[in-house]
C-alpha cells in the first residue's frame, strides 16, 4: 500500500496524515456495535427477532448524520431500508460512492453469532467480515476527513443497502434512476484485492415428469428421479464444454452446478416429478436468455431420443449480473495505486456492484473464506488498511479535474 502516513496521490489531491488521525479503536467499536444488531436476511420468510435490517439502518443513518452527511432513508419494502448519505463537496470534482450491504446470512449452529468479540487481533461475529467491516471503515474515512479539515471537491456518498444476500432489491433500487455518483467502491471481503470483475449468477429449475405407480410394479410407470439422473449426466458434459470456451481475462471460465434437488413423496410410489435447481455462473457478456437457450439445447436431444422423456425449464429463479469494469477506469487505477504492488483480479462471488449503473470495483477487508461460516471474523489490521485505501482513492477520485 501507498505510505499510510501520507495518503493522497501527488497529482493535486489533498494529502492527509492517516496514521495520526485514524482511530482504529473507534472502527472496532463501530463494528462490534453493528455485529450486535442482528440483521439476518429473512429471504422470503417473515420478519424475526434476528431480521433487524431496519434497526441497523437507523443506527447507520444516525452515524452518517452526526458526521454531517445529508441522509436519506428509503424503505425499499416494509422493514427493508436503504440508507444513503451525501457529504457535499465544494465543486469541480467527481463524486464517489462507498457502498455495502446491511444484511447478513443466517446463523444456524452459530450460538455466539451476535456476541461480537475482540481477540487475537480479530473481530469475531456474524457480519464482521461480510460486510459490516467495510461499513465501519467508511465511517472512519468520513471522520478522518473531518479531523483533518479537508473539504473534498466532489461529493462523497456512503450507502448501506438491504437484501444483498438474497435478490439484491437494495442495490437494484439504488441503480434504478439517476446515478448517485461517478464511481463506486463495494467493500465486500476481497482480502483488500482490487476486483473490477466478477461472474454473474443465473439459477434455473429443471423439472422432469414421470408417471406414478406403486413401487412394487415400477415397470408400469416412469421414474422422474431416474430421468433427472440423465439430466445430471448431461450437465457434466455441459460443464466440460464451458471449461473449453475462451475464458474471461479476469473471471476465467463459466461454471454450472447441480445445486438443489427434490423428488418423490413416499417410498412405495414411483415418483412422477423431480426438480433440480441449477446454478449457472455467467461471464460478462452472457445473458439469462443465453443460459436458457443452452439448457434447452442440452436437454432437447433427450426428448428426441426418448419421446417418453418430459422436462420443463422454470425461471430464471434468480439473476445476478456479472461485473466488468475496465481495468483502466479511474476508480480501478486509484485503488490499485492505493494498495500498491497488486494486480486487478476477479471477485469469486456475485455482488451489488453491477446493479449500481456506474463503474464499480469490489475491494474490502476480510477474506471470503471466513464469510458465511460459524467462525466469521476480520483482521483488525485490515480494518485500518481499508480506511487508508478508501481514503486515498476518494482523495484521488474527487480531486479537481
Amino acid at each position: 500500500m501507498t505510505d499510510p502516513t501520507r495518503t493522497g496521490p501527488a497529482d493535486g489531491a489533498p494529502r492527509i496524515d492517516v496514521v495520526g488521525l485514524m482511530d482504529v479503536d473507534r472502527v472496532v467499536a463501530d463494528l462490534v456495535t453493528m455485529v450486535g444488531i442482528p440483521s439476518v436476511n429473512p429471504f422470503a420468510g417473515p420478519a424475526s427477532p434476528t431480521a433487524r435490517e431496519h434497526e441497523l439502518a437507523a443506527w447507520y443513518a444516525a452515524a452518517l448524520t452526526e458526521l454531517g452527511f445529508d441522509v436519506h432513508v428509503d424503505e425499499v419494502v416494509p422493514g427493508r431500508p436503504n440508507v444513503v448519505g451525501r457529504l457535499r463537496g465544494t465543486g469541480g470534482g467527481a463524486s464517489v460512492l462507498l457502498a455495502g450491504h446491511l444484511d447478513t446470512v443466517g446463523v444456524h449452529d452459530y450460538d455466539t453469532a451476535f456476541d461480537a468479540t475482540v481477540a487475537d487481533g480479530r473481530v469475531h461475529g456474524r457480519g464482521s467480515c461480510d460486510m459490516k467491516a467495510a461499513l465501519a471503515a467508511y465511517l472512519e474515512v468520513a471522520r478522518v476527513l473531518a479531523r483533518s479539515g479537508t473539504r473534498l471537491a466532489g461529493d462523497l456518498v456512503i450507502a448501506g443497502l438491504c437484501d444483498e444476500e438474497h435478490t439484491m432489491i437494495g442495490s437494484r433500487r439504488l441503480g434504478d434512476g439517476t446515478p448517485l455518483a461517478d464511481a463506486a467502491i463495494i467493500g465486500e471481503p476481497s482480502n483488500l484485492d482490487v476486483c473490477p470483475a466478477h461472474k454473474g449468477q443465473v439459477c434455473v429449475i429443471v423439472r422432469t415428469h414421470g408417471r406414478a405407480v406403486h413401487s412394487s410394479r415400477p415397470e408400469l410407470g416412469r421414474n422422474a428421479i431416474v430421468d433427472m439422473a440423465t439430466v445430471i449426466g448431461r450437465l457434466d458434459s455441459y460443464a466440460a464444454e464451458l471449461s473449453a470456451r475462451e475464458p474471461h481475462p479476469l473471471c476465467g471460465h463459466a461454471r454450472v452446478t447441480a445445486a438443489v434437488i427434490s423428488g418423490g413423496t413416499i417410498a412405495s410410489t414411483v415418483p412422477d416429478r423431480c426438480e433440480l435447481e441449477i446454478d449457472r455462473r455467467t461471464l460478462p457478456g452472457e445473458t439469462p436468455e443465453q443460459v436458457l437457450t443452452e439448457l434447452a439445447a442440452l436437454l432437447d436431444p433427450l426428448v428426441a431420443a426418448d419421446p417418453g422423456f418430459r422436462y420443463e425449464l422454470v425461471g430464471p429463479t434468480l439473476v445476478c449480473d456479472p461485473l466488468d469494469t475496465p481495468v483502466d477506469a479511474p476508480v480501478v487505477v486509484a485503488l490499485l495505486d492505493a494498495v500498491g504492488g497488486r494486480s486487478a483480479t476477479a471477485f469469486p462471488a456475485a455482488t451489488d456492484a453491477p446493479n449500481l449503473g456506474i463503474p464499480a470495483v469490489v475491494c474490502g477487508p476480510g477474506r471470503l473464506e471466513e464469510a458465511h461460516t460459524t467462525n466469521e471474523y476480520v483482521e483488525i489490521a485490515q480494518l485500518g488498511a481499508a480506511v487508508g485505501i478508501y481514503l486515498s482513492s476518494v482523495l484521488r477520485l474527487t480531486a479537481p479535474a
